[in-house]
């Protein structure tokens, strides 16, 4: 127990002695600036250089939260040292305050030391800025950031916009009665150069084919100038103009009836135009027609056909009426024909005129891809043609069904009879001047 007390004391002595020694040293290091140094002092300065740490700490930590980027451990040490180098200038600065005000000046030697560390740290900040500069202008700005740099540029156009109307509120300025004046003077212009631009536009559409569409727009454009008159009038109406308002309003109702009734004659003219061009314009199937003429008139003769023409209320088909003495003739060569081979035969009907009665036989090639219509005339008292059933096995029924209801007779036909009426029926049906035989069936 003597011997480790022995060695405490020991320690403890060895220990004072340091710190005496510290003690003395600082003394003549603070005698040779010129001052003596209290204790108290020794810990401001302490204390000061604590601060001055810690401030350069939450710097280099402020600044790595905001790059966004977790500091690496050689930029760490170099943070470290330009923390430590800042905190020595900072001390030797604070102390050569303290120095001043003591009326001592700091040696040349010490003044170089001073300038050195400061050239030190300045290089150190520059070098600094460079890296964080180089990085932001490298980094780019990521979606979230991009939208927030939207919304705030968004709140900040409401925020002025809301301040200006704020302000113009608060100078309750009210327009005079000839700023009024001059706002109506301004829209009655703009609605005369309005009226005269659409004079010119309609002028424009007269001289051409309106489509549905343009038609469409007229129309949508008219509800948007009556909605804007009926706006314009309200608002007059509300500003207290009663009596302007009323005849604005009766204005914009004249100037959209005219509009209606410019619209409407512009679409009728560009009706009756379509109805022109269209009733001009040659058909895509005359060349066809003239092909199939000019076989008939070859191979059956020259006075074969009564007529020939495009039907426009049928689809353009070409049709042709025969004489009924060349009508099987016709027939036979549009069947048989090479170039023609008009082999299906898709309707085939009756009519009374009253005047005479007619036969329709519509045909189809597939050689020439087109349809044709054949008609004859004949006499309505005794009406009777050559079947087409040798040449057509698809005019069968239809045959029988004219025969049945008309009373058309069609000669050399298999097995024509009634099939829709007994054979003890008096008359046929659908003759004009038909008169049923028992009223009461």
């Amino acid at each position: 127990m003597d011997e480790e007390q022995d060695l405490a004391k020991q320690k403890a002595a060895a220990a004072a002695k340091a710190k005496a020694k510290a003690a003395a040293l600082a003394r003549k290091q603070a005698k040779e600036v010129g001052t003596e140094t209290s204790p108290e002092q020794d810990l401001a300065k302490q204390k000061a250089a604590a601060a001055a740490r810690a401030k350069a700490a939450a710097l280099a930590r402020k600044q790595a939260k905001e790059e966004g980027t977790e500091t690496s451990s050689e930029e760490q040490d170099l943070a470290k040292q330009k923390a430590a180098a800042a905190a020595k200038a900072k001390a030797a600065a604070l102390a050569r305050k303290q120095a001043k005000e003591e009326g001592v000046e700091t040696s040349s030697e010490e003044q170089d030391l001073a300038k050195q560390k400061a050239a030190a740290a300045a290089k150190a900040k520059a070098a600094a800025l460079a890296r964080k500069q180089a990085k932001e202008e490298g980094a780019e700005t990521s979606p979230e950031q991009d939208l927030a740099k939207q919304k705030a540029a968004a709140v900040a156009k409401a925020k002025a916009s809301a301040l200006a109307r704020k302000q113009a509120k608060e100078e309750g300025v009210e327009t005079s009665s000839e700023e009024q004046d001059l706002a109506k003077q301004k829209a009655a212009a703009a609605a005369k150069a309005k009226a005269a631009a659409l004079a010119r536009k309609q002028a424009k559409e007269e001289r051409t084919e309106t489509s549905p569409e343009q038609d469409l727009a007229k129309q949508k454009a008219a509800a948007v100038a009556k909605a804007k008159a009926s706006a314009l009038a309200r608002k007059q109406k509300s500003a207290g103009s009663d009596g302007d308002s009323e005849q604005e309003k009766a204005k914009a109702v004249a100037a959209a009836k005219a509009k209606a009734a410019a619209s409407a004659k512009t679409r009728a003219g560009a009706e009756e135009k379509t109805k022109d061009d269209t009733k001009n314009e040659p058909s895509p199937n005359q060349p066809k027609l003239n092909q199939i003429v000019s076989a008939i008139e070859k191979h059956v003769g020259q006075d074969a056909l009564i007529d020939h023409y495009i039907n426009k209320l049928s689809k353009d088909v070409p049709t042709i009426v025969a004489n009924p003495n060349t009508y099987y003739s016709i027939a036979k060569l549009l069947r048989y024909d090479e170039q023609l081979n008009f082999s299906y035969l898709s309707e085939l009907h009756g009519t009374d005129f009253e005047t005479h009665m007619e036969i329709y036989v519509h045909l189809h090639s597939f050689e020439m891809n087109q349809s044709i219509a054949l008609k004859v005339k004949l006499d309505r008292d005794a009406p009777a043609i050559p079947s087409l059933v040798p040449l057509w096995s698809g005019a069968n029924w239809p045959e029988c069904e004219a025969y049945d209801l008309l009373g058309i007779d069609f000669l050399e036909h298999p097995d024509l009879k009634r099939i829709l009426l007994g054979d003890d029926w008096k008359g046929y049906p659908l003759r004009k001047d038909y008169q049923p035989y028992d009223v009461e069936v």
